[in-house]
């Protein structure tokens, strides 16, 4: 299994407190020939009885390398092949990348990053590491 991002417990914490349950930690995708590849986390929620249960997988990113531009390029590359296996083999689950909101307000706020919103490529869940707590969802999907 890969190493857990730095902010793994407190995103895993924040979805708890913002009314999620913990399903998967990680969420394994299991490919042909034995391999598998590993989603942070699955959760899910209930929306009302009669709708059933919301469905989440989050990979978490803390953006620590000394560039952002690279800790963006392969946040994109790690969510378009998760977001296209999960279509595949839990097409229930909606993807989000969850990244501090200083995150948000940086790299997010940027070209490159905004791109990535406003065409439907990502979808972010931003988190406030101190409290623990979701600040926002952004989905174009």
């Amino acid at each position: 299994m890969p190493a857990r991002d730095k902010y793994h417990n407190t995103v895993k914490n924040a979805l708890i407190k913002d009314g999620w349950k913990i399903t998967h930690d990680p969420l394994r995708i299991r490919l042909a020939r034995g391999r598998n590849l590993f989603v942070d986390l699955g959760a899910e929620r209930l929306l009302a009885a009669e709708r059933g249960f919301e469905k989440i997988a989050v990979e978490v990113k803390s953006f620590t390398s000394p560039s952002d531009m690279k800790d963006l390029e392969e946040a994109i590359g790690q969510f378009v092949l998760y977001a296209r296996l999960l279509k595949r083999y839990y097409p229930e689950h909606q993807l989000y990348l969850a990244v501090t909101e200083d995150i948000h307000r940086t790299v997010f706020a940027e070209e490159a990053g905004q791109t990535m919103i406003e065409d439907g490529i990502i979808s972010l869940v931003t988190f406030d590491p101190m409290e623990e707590k979701i600040v926002r969802w952004i989905s174009q999907m």
